[in-house]
């Protein structure tokens, strides 16, 4: 109450700055487990205080890990022998697999990018905003680009991930399906970056606790860890964003490039969970699976709720309403509620079969609100073509 009636008193300018000053400190208070605060602090700093990722500059990211040659070129894991099978045969051509030729309007009513009650028009006008019929289709255009433009670039991030993933893992059968997955990466770059150059004219930069995530992972020196992030909590996150908007968009170029990302990435979730399930369960001692077990869970909550589109709020209503009314309007809009439950019914169920939800770290979740995702199912269970019939059906 003190902290809000101080920072309430400064003027709109200055209180939004120190707002962010205090969300960032939040952010780190939220790591209770010192080895997570060791492994995510100073990605903290360089993303959120520092704001590396908008300086207009290539980022260097100090990468640190051991690359694991076998000269024995092993056959040693079936089920990744099994997915780089599956994923030779799903490769696809960006160029040629896609229409580009369809011409997309972004503010065009026939066909909306996102439907009506994406953001909810009583808490904009609760806060005084009030937009006509154009401004609403133009912020909605807005929330679609930014959108697009956090998957472009956690796309780079999942690009140099899966390259350095695929150099440390230590399976053969592992390191051949990485090379695909490395594929996949680039591709998904090209496509989303095509689009958003070509169909929506502009990028918005990356969203700082993104940046906070991928610095994290890129400077962290364990494989597994890499694996985590990426192919679990990443590759959820990305999954549970892109299936919101492929059920949600009318746009049919939009569409049929999420079909099919969707479908190379729930290819990648099953091999963090391959790759993963065994080591954790059987390689680590109890003390760092307990720090891999704090680790997800910060990450999780970091993921539900520090992604704010504030790149949006500047653009649009900065000096006009506060940061905080705009986590509210954020936060209490149906479209990114639909978001968080299809990011955690992909994303807990894959901590589940790896072993990273133990009696020990439920009672997080479960003051988390999370347990209504414990029993679903994992990614060995739901291939990308069943995720996506599920999400039609849904649609319809």
């Amino acid at each position: 109450m003190l902290k809000q009636t101080v920072v309430s008193s400064l003027p709109v300018r200055v209180r939004d700055q120190v707002d962010a000053w205090i969300e960032a400190a939040e952010v780190v208070a939220e790591m209770k487990d010192p080895r997570v605060l060791r492994s995510l602090g100073p990605a903290s700093v360089r993303g959120l205080i520092l704001h590396r990722g908008k300086q207009g500059t290539p980022t260097k990211m100090p990468a640190s890990h051991s690359a694991h040659f076998d000269w024995t070129y092993p056959s040693d894991q079936p089920a990744m022998k099994d997915l780089y099978r599956r994923a030779k045969a799903g490769q696809w051509d960006g160029e040629k697999d896609l229409p580009w030729s369809i011409s997309v309007d972004p503010e065009n009513p026939e066909v909306p990018l996102l439907p009506a009650d994406f953001i909810d028009d009583s808490l904009l006008h609760k806060h005084g905003i009030h937009l006509d019929e154009k401004e609403r289709r133009r912020l909605d255009y807005s929330m679609v680009t930014w959108t697009l433009s956090q998957f472009l670039h956690g796309e780079q991030g999942a690009l140099f991930a899966a390259a350095q993933v695929t150099e440390a893992v230590q399976f053969f059968d592992g390191k051949l399906y990485g090379a695909t997955q490395v594929m996949d990466e680039g591709r998904h770059v090209e496509v989303f970056s095509r689009y958003l150059q070509d169909k929506m004219g502009r990028l918005y930069q990356i969203n700082d606790n993104l940046f906070v995530i991928i610095d994290a992972l890129m400077t962290d020196s364990r494989w597994d860890m890499k694996f985590l992030g990426m192919q679990i909590m990443v590759e959820g996150l990305a999954l549970g964003a892109f299936s919101t908007l492929y059920t949600q968009t009318k746009e049919p170029l939009l569409r049929e490039l999420l079909k099919r990302v969707i479908m190379d990435e729930a290819r990648h979730v099953h091999y963090g969970v391959v790759a993963l399930k065994q080591h954790i369960k059987t390689e680590l001692s109890a003390r760092e699976r307990e720090e891999r077990e704090d680790w997800a869970f910060e990450v999780a909550l970091l993921m539900r709720n520090r992604f704010m589109a504030y790149e949006v709020f500047d653009e649009w209503f900065s000096g006009r309403i506060s940061r905080e009314a705009w986590r509210e309007i954020v936060l209490g809009a149906p479209g990114m509620s639909r978001f968080r439950h299809t990011m955690f019914k992909r994303l807990v169920p894959n901590l589940r079969d790896i072993g990273l939800l133990t009696p020990r770290i439920i009672p997080a979740y479960e003051r988390a609100g999370l347990t209504e995702y414990f029993g679903g199912k994992a990614a060995p269970e739901l291939t990308g073509e069943q995720m996506v019939a599920e999400l039609d059906r849904a649609a319809a």
